[in-house]
């Protein structure tokens, strides 16, 4: 955008240079160097201005290059010489006599107070921006992410956490929407989000932390809705970043993780073309470790440990393109779509050990599982964006199609003699969306708005098991099973929105029609649910100065249980231990109010929030004794064996959760060179609720803190450590632990700023473990979970015709990070 300014400074100056002197008066030279007077960095594209004294018409003026140095050509005479920055106060020297060639030497500018309004402000930016309904965090200046993928990215944005198996919650909560560009992608995979680990962090510009969605947002997610960003640069000519990286963990394969991405934009006339491209190779080692007590009756208990090793080698292939063509300067259509490829090997080593009530051990087996997985995802879509007269009359459409298949083949070998297993689960998904919204500002202070979506998604899951049966491998009908399932959506909104002096509301409903089939072809079950449901939001607002305001949030939101919860059929995560989802199981409603207050002052941004949420027929998973029992040890004869209960984990209805909950984020910024940043969540959950004569009611306390901190330190050099931890929780059933996790990075700026090298540590102190324990009235389960070790990571980012600062830019897909319900909310 500076680049754009700039330009058109000085257009506007060769057309007034037509008014020169006559005769042949020679030109003289004015140089001098800008720069950042805080930070001393040079400033590109800073614009230079002389007007003549006795001419005020005859204007001259020139830009500043890549290393802040200006040269520009004047006839003799007196100028008022102005430089200006956008972001940055006005430099001006007055009655400034050239007669001969000058230098002015080093100008610095020191950033301004306010922001010029209307135009984006191009220096530096806080990693996080603390707005009224959301939070937004800039992914650039995060140098704990550089070279991760978007799950490292997610996992360091306020409020939100991210668990060691890659899911994903929102104050607690872990029933939150994730969008790609205010839209649902096949970015984010079939199973949930462990798709986005093959996006690299270097593709996304922001994450929006929207916790009261207005009606314009789908109602799906209870937590709130995390709408990803991606870049798309929209300046002219040829521009892009580069990343290569390697990192290494606890393993003697050197390195053991390597990758690189590309982010490339051309633009030219009408057309702007943008593509992302990456690839990445990763292994993890990670730990789990399973103790079981066995109440067995009037006899004394037994005990069962388990330890598995799991080694996880994944390879994946991103690439997106997108065409853009401009009707108009405010109007365009954009074609574009992305491949996603990732395949894995996983070896696991599972050692099962049985012990009496001493403690004494009784038998040991070991099952060693090899498993190929693949997980590839196809997109298009096509995007129509026109904003239709400069009132803010706009209408956007989009189409898009996508196709993802999820293959998971797994070969265990069991040192039991005969019980050697195959197992697949075969997952494929259609998707299909259609939406359109149309925005008209009835006057500079009112708006209305309303639109569609449709949402159609077909999905089947095939899980195969096959078993030793008369020396070759037969399929168990009684484990394998084939699963439809459908979900179709149309959707309606409307909102409306006035500002009255500093006072703001937006008033909103939406109605959701569903169409759910679970077609079990297995046993020929089929079920078909149909509802209609009403969806409404209201967002207050008020001003109390330009510093300082407090926002009212209502909305009421569903959760849908999806395929593989609502699969009767069981599926094993080890040999002892299985999930089984329940076709029963229906949608969770809930309806939430959210208190919000925001202060800024000249250095600190303090924003806080206080909610509770009220919800019914929520999801709680249980553990039960399945009543079945498996071999894990046998002797010589056929009768010589060992025997322990297989232990069942669903998903059921409980009648009703309350959460309650608190939230603060202060930043503070002492200089540019410096930024810390502290985020505090404190939230109770109180379950209600009573299956099979058994109180399920739960109270619980919890809380989760991120602290954040960035300095410039020796040859500027950037330093970030964060830091984050995670309060002990309890469920229905069980309670976890507390736990903490550090990372810290440096980066340093390189071929003259045009390439930046960054070293990153994951978990330096090794502290990223999970801890529970379960309690039920047949068994006990103490649990130990480590996803991966601590690791390190080297990344080289080098830009062509960029700088190392955010620049002006449009979301790809077109219009999804304005996707905030419009009117201020």
């Amino acid at each position: 955008m500076k680049k754009v300014y700039a330009l058109t400074r000085i257009c506007i100056f060769n057309s007034l240079f037509g008014q020169r002197p006559t005769g042949n008066i020679p030109k003289l030279k004015l140089t001098g160097i800008v720069l950042d007077q805080e930070t001393q960095q040079t400033l590109e594209y800073a614009t230079i201005s002389l007007k003549n004294t006795k001419n005020p018409d005859r204007l001259q003026g020139g830009i500043t290059g890549f290393d802040g140095k200006f040269m520009v050509d004047v006839f003799p005479g007196t100028y008022d010489i102005s430089i200006e920055y956008i972001g940055f106060d006005r430099f001006t020297k007055t009655g400034v006599l050239i007669k001969s060639s000058m230098d002015l030497g080093t100008i610095g500018l020191t950033i301004g107070s306010t922001a010029l309004e209307g135009v984006e402000v191009m220096a530096e930016k806080t990693a996080v921006e603390i707005r009224l309904d959301k939070r937004i965090y800039n992914v650039g200046k995060d140098l704990t992410v550089r070279g991760g993928s978007v799950a490292d990215v997610l996992d360091n944005v306020p409020s939100v956490t991210v668990d060691i198996e890659g899911n994903v919650a929102l104050r607690g909560n872990d029933n939150v929407r994730i969008l790609i560009n205010g839209k649902p992608s096949g970015l984010v995979g079939i199973s949930g989000p462990q798709g986005l680990q093959q996006l690299p962090a270097e593709s996304i510009e922001k994450v929006e932390v929207v916790t009261s969605p207005s009606a314009r947002y789908g109602a799906e997610g209870t937590a709130g809705i995390l709408n990803i960003i991606l870049k798309k640069q929209e300046l002219l000519g040829f521009n892009g970043n580069f990343v290569a990286n390697a990192g290494q963990t606890h393993t003697d394969i050197i390195p053991s993780a390597y990758g690189g991405s590309a982010n490339v934009n051309l633009r030219k006339n009408k057309f702007n073309i943008f593509s992302t491209n990456s690839y990445s190779k990763s292994l993890s080692i990670g730990n789990v470790f399973n103790e079981n007590e066995y109440f067995n009756g009037e006899n004394p208990s037994t005990f069962l440990e388990e330890s598995r090793s799991p080694e996880r080698e994944n390879f994946s292939f991103f690439s997106s393109l997108g065409v853009e063509y401009y009707f108009k300067e405010k109007t365009s259509l954009i074609l574009s779509g992305f491949i996603r490829d990732r395949s894995g090997d996983d070896y696991t080593k599972n050692i099962l050990k049985r012990f009496d009530e001493n403690k004494v051990l009784i038998d040991q087996s070991q099952l060693i599982e090899l498993e190929t997985d693949k997980d590839d995802a196809r997109q298009i879509s096509l995007n129509f964006d026109s904003e239709m007269d400069e009132e803010g009359q706009k209408f956007t459409a989009v189409f898009q199609y996508e196709e993802n298949k999820e293959d998971e083949k797994a070969d265990i070998d069991n040192s039991l003699k005969n019980r050697d297993e195959k197992v697949n689960q075969l997952e494929s998904e259609k998707r299909i969306l259609l939406q359109a919204d149309y925005v008209l500002p009835l006057d500079k202070n009112t708006q209305f708005e309303f639109g569609y979506r449709g949402n159609f998604n077909n999905q089947e899951t095939d899980y195969q098991v096959f078993q030793i049966q008369n020396g070759g491998f037969a399929k168990n009908t009684d484990l394998s099973n084939v699963l439809i399932y459908k979900e179709h959506i149309n959707a309606l909104y409307t909102q409306y929105g006035k500002k009255i002096d500093a006072f703001s509301f937006l008033i909103g409903l939406r109605m959701e029609d569903s169409k759910i089939i679970v077609d079990q072809r297995t046993i020929n079950d089929y079920n078909q649910k149909k509802y209609t449901k009403f969806f409404p939001t209201l967002n207050l607002s008020y001003e109390f100065s330009d510093t300082e305001s407090i926002i009212l949030g209502y909305s009421r939101r569903i959760s849908r249980p999806r395929g593989r919860f609502l699969n009767p059929f069981p599926s094993r995560s080890s040999v002892a231990n299985f999930f089984q989802g329940n076709a029963d199981l229906d949608p969770s409603y809930s309806n939430t109010v959210d208190v919000g207050y925001l202060k800024r002052w000249d250095k600190v941004t303090f924003n806080t929030s206080v909610y509770y949420q009220k919800s019914t027929e929520v999801f709680t998973f249980i553990a039960e004794d399945s009543g079945q029992k498996v071999i894990v040890s046998e002797g010589e004869s056929t009768t010589d064996f060992i025997e322990v209960p297989i232990i069942v984990r669903s998903p059921i209805n409980i009648a009703e959760n309350n959460r309650t909950g608190f939230e603060f984020t202060l930043s503070y910024n002492p200089s540019r060179k410096s930024r810390i940043f502290l985020n505090f969540n404190l939230f109770n959950s109180e379950t209600i609720g009573i299956h099979e004569g058994v109180d399920l009611g739960r109270t619980n306390l919890s809380w989760f803190s991120r602290a954040n901190a960035k300095f410039t330190i020796f040859k500027d050099i950037d330093w970030q450590t964060q830091v984050f931890f995670r309060g002990p929780r309890e469920t229905a059933q069980s309670k976890s632990r507390g736990m903490i996790f550090t990372s810290m990075a440096l980066s340093k700026d390189v071929f003259k700023k045009k390439g930046t090298l960054s070293f990153r540590v994951s978990d330096l102190f090794n502290t990223a473990m999970y801890r529970s324990e379960t309690f039920t009235p047949t068994f006990t389960n103490d649990a130990l979970y480590r996803r991966s070790l601590p690791s390190f990571n080297l990344s080289l980012t080098y830009r062509i015709n960029q700088k190392d600062k955010p620049q002006s830019r449009r979301p790809q897909g077109g219009g999804g990070g304005n996707n905030d319900g419009g009117f201020g909310f």
